[in-house]
């Protein structure tokens, strides 16, 4: 990067840590650490809601997932607006009438203190964990441009992370985040634009459209149904609901941002807003990553992304081969040049014949070009056997890096590291306040002051802080960081779900029968990822209809052959 672009990373940066500090100033006690005093209006929960769930990750993996796959990514987001609806109706007003700091409070009320902590542990260890994977996506980018270790580049990304965190609060989260999306729009945008720009002169925004359709990138709906299918419009609609609801009503890094909110309205504001934001936001993103994929089209592509590591590569005994691949892979790339303007002129001459012929033989080249990248990476993996070699995350930061004028990749950079700190920075302070809330005030200290409870919360944010940096050193061989942050969250969302459905709607079902029914139904859930028979998403429904229909049974038991102390609620 050039030093305008050192310096509009920097400016940037370091204006949000300190905006954020300096609006999160005056805090006394552990309700204004954690719910900001619930001053926020219904723009600032929205724009926070949705600086939690864009993270890095969605802006630096999102466009390769669509270069890779295509834009039937997209489809996971479908159930997300019912969601929003459901979740508005049902527990909004349940959690302000209840004036709670954490949504697992509740269930402590409904069931007992054992569900109501299995609960939280089964919510920070899914947190936790991907917000270790968070951390990762902006050390992936300091890494690739600057050759450094990626595990001190974790350390030091994790650990400035921290400073805004553990000082400001959900405040800083809150209002640093409404700053971070408007930057970050701005900056989206930017790219967007720039990669038609940067197209040849008689390439324009509906031709790059039209190539990027043949060539199957644009496949955002795909309606057949399979159970092993990750992303069609079916897994998206259900599986992604049941995703949605569990994420947006029982995960804290979501509650804590909508419990900020002044009232109920405000809140549903927010929320129903972000329904209606977040798949066209999305689709956006993954069509800018289709537009990458023509763009390489028309000039060559690096047969692996992550050029830190290629270089390294070229050093080792299996360098001169990779070179000789990567050599036929660019006489391909000319090929496919030739061809993909074929292909559009075909297109605008609107000439049936000669697309079918021009596509067929695109489609072709382009087989035979991942038929080398594959030998190629192979080869990479053999010269370094700790390589990941899914460059996933790293297509549209290459893209960024080596084509975009000086300033702007500067400004790219940012966008993608203040997004990784507002997803960040929220999940943080969930953890923090679930573990003071649910955990230390409720079983070890119940009695501390106020001022006690807002120290042991800044001390838990950092320890947690730290626990993210630590699963961050090994995430980066998790491949696309976007799959695998969503993969891990459905471990655990649908047994969670089902807890909370069950609190609400099975007024005869008790605490016992929820707890034994969620251990089992978790087990299950990971036991059926690993035998690998259904794609992910579904396993949000699996877990929560696995935890009612064993609730059920279990308290039928219960009843039949023992009695069970009444809960608080009874």
């Amino acid at each position: 990067m050039s030093s305008l672009d050192w310096l509009v990373l920097g400016v940037t940066l370091v204006a949000i840590i300190v905006y954020g500090i300096w609006k999160s100033r005056g805090q006394k006690n552990i309700d204004s650490y954690f719910l900001g005093n619930q001053s926020m209006p219904w723009y600032i929960v929205l724009l926070s809601i949705m600086g939690t769930q864009a993270s890095a990750i969605t802006f630096l993996s999102a466009p390769g997932q669509a270069f890779t796959d295509g834009m039937r990514f997209v489809q996971y987001y479908f159930g997300l607006p019912l969601a929003m609806v459901v979740l508005c109706i049902t527990f909004v007003p349940l959690y302000h009438k209840l004036k709670v700091y954490t949504a697992y409070e509740w269930i402590e009320q409904r069931f007992d203190l054992k569900t109501r902590t299995l609960t939280s542990v089964l919510f920070m260890l899914s947190r936790g964990l991907s917000t270790g994977i968070s951390i990762c996506a902006p050390s992936i980018i300091l890494s690739s441009l600057l050759g450094w270790n990626i595990f001190w580049t974790n350390i030091s990304m994790g650990g400035l992370l921290i400073i805004y965190t553990v000082i400001g609060g959900t405040k800083a989260v809150s209002y640093t985040q409404t700053l971070q999306l408007i930057i970050i729009f701005t900056g989206m945008f930017l790219a967007g634009w720039m990669v038609v720009h940067l197209l040849p002169a008689d390439v324009s925004f509906t031709d790059a459209l039209h190539v990027s359709g043949k060539m199957d990138k644009l496949n955002v709906i795909v309606t057949d149904f399979k159970w092993k299918d990750k992303y069609n419009i079916w897994s998206g609609l259900i599986g992604g609901f049941f995703l949605a609801f569990s994420y947006f009503g029982t995960d804290q890094s979501q509650v804590g941002r909508y419990l900020t909110a002044k009232s109920v309205k405000e809140s549903r504001l927010g929320l129903l807003m972000n329904g209606l934001v977040k798949v066209p936001m999305q689709f956006l993103i993954l069509l800018i990553g289709a537009l990458v994929f023509v763009f390489y089209l028309y000039f060559s592509a690096p047969i692996y992304f992550n050029q830190a590591q290629l270089q390294k590569v070229y050093n080792s005994a299996e360098g001169p081969q990779v070179k000789a691949l990567e050599a036929e892979y660019d006489a391909l790339s000319l090929v496919k040049q030739t061809q993909v303007k074929q292909l559009s002129a075909a297109i605008k001459s609107d000439n049936p014949g000669q697309i079918a012929t021009a596509k067929q033989a695109l489609h072709l080249t382009d087989s035979s070009a991942h038929a080398v990248r594959a030998k190629a990476l192979s080869t990479i993996k053999l010269a370094s056997p700790g390589t990941d070699t899914d460059d996933t995350n790293y297509i549209f930061l290459h893209f960024v890096v080596n084509n975009l004028p000086k300033g702007l990749v500067g400004l790219l950079i940012a966008i993608i590291f203040l997004a990784a700190w507002g997803s960040i920075a929220a999940a943080l302070n969930s953890l923090s306040s679930t573990t003071v809330i649910d955990i230390y005030k409720r079983l070890i200290n119940p009695n501390g002051s106020d001022a006690h409870y807002l120290r042991t919360s800044k001390i838990w944010t950092f320890i947690w802080g730290v626990f993210c940096i630590a699963v961050a050193q090994f995430a980066s061989g998790l491949g696309s960081l976007i799959e695998a942050v969503n993969v891990l969250g459905s471990w655990f969302y649908g047994t969670i779900l089902g807890i909370f459905l069950m609190a609400f709607y099975a007024k005869k079902t008790r605490g016992t029968a929820i707890f034994w029914a969620a251990l089992v139904a978790e087990v299950i859930v990971i036991a059926v990822f690993m035998m690998d028979v259904i794609s992910f998403l579904w396993l949000n429904v699996l877990g929560c209809v696995l935890v009612m229909m064993l609730g059920v049974m279990i308290q039928w038991c219960i009843n039949l052959f023992g009695k069970e102390k009444p809960t608080l609620a009874e």
